[in-house]
């Protein structure tokens, strides 16, 4: 019923060979960065993208590739912004792109990143920053904040754990995790029209860490 996979089937053949391709490299993900997360942040593109004259071509080809390299963070602690981007490159040499709109492709996905801070020029650069910082947070964000803490062997919480800057290369209890860096994602966004539909999902986790921490103590 709440299949996204009609965002793809819509498309034209061009994009939707694209999405194909983006999903050969995400198989079996349990990390929280599986298909249906590159599918909502595709359709947040698309919605910010719509209102701010993006290029939609760039931006819809960059939200589809751009967790492609995940899994190389994971096993060989590599940026996967990084290796994302470059796999990008490699895909669309092989389908024959342009090489200027290859290397704007690349650059958007290079940028995607929070917590390693880069030039971010484009406005297809910062909107796809937005929509996955936004993936990140709410409903949807705090179940792909345990399903990521489990992925990378983290506690629930730890309430002798430090709260310190975030560093995405340094595993921490999940409920730290919302403290270093999801409850700042808010104020950190490029664009008004993310920031508008990221209040509500913040406001949505300060009432779940407030449940949560009751309940840890059994004061409810």
């Amino acid at each position: 019923m709440y299949s996204l996979n009609y965002l793809i089937e819509r498309e034209d053949d061009e994009i939707r060979r694209i999405a194909s391709i983006a999903r050969s490299y995400m198989v079996n993900d349990s990390s929280g960065h599986d298909w249906h997360h590159v599918l909502r942040v595709f359709n947040l593109c698309v919605k910010i993208g719509s209102k701010l004259n993006a290029d939609l071509k760039a931006l819809k080809i960059s939200a589809l590739l751009h967790d492609i390299g995940l899994t190389y963070e994971f096993k060989l602690n590599i940026d996967h912004a990084v290796r994302s981007a470059e796999l990008a490159k490699e895909v669309l040499q092989r389908l024959n792109y342009p090489s200027e709109f290859i290397d704007k492709v690349y650059n958007i996905i290079l940028n995607h990143r929070y917590g390693v801070e880069r030039s971010v020029d484009l406005i297809e650069a910062k909107i796809l920053q937005d929509a996955d910082r936004l993936d990140a947070i709410g409903a949807i964000g705090i179940a792909r904040a345990f399903a990521y803490g489990g992925s990378r062997g983290a506690l629930i919480y730890n309430p002798e754990e430090k709260v310190e800057s975030y560093d995405p290369f340094k595993v921490k209890s999940t409920i730290t995790h919302f403290y270093e860096k999801l409850l700042k994602i808010r104020d950190r966004l490029n664009t008004y029209e993310a920031r508008i539909i990221a209040e509500g999902r913040h406001r949505f986790m300060e009432e779940f860490l407030n449940r949560f921490l009751k309940e840890w103590v059994g004061e409810l």
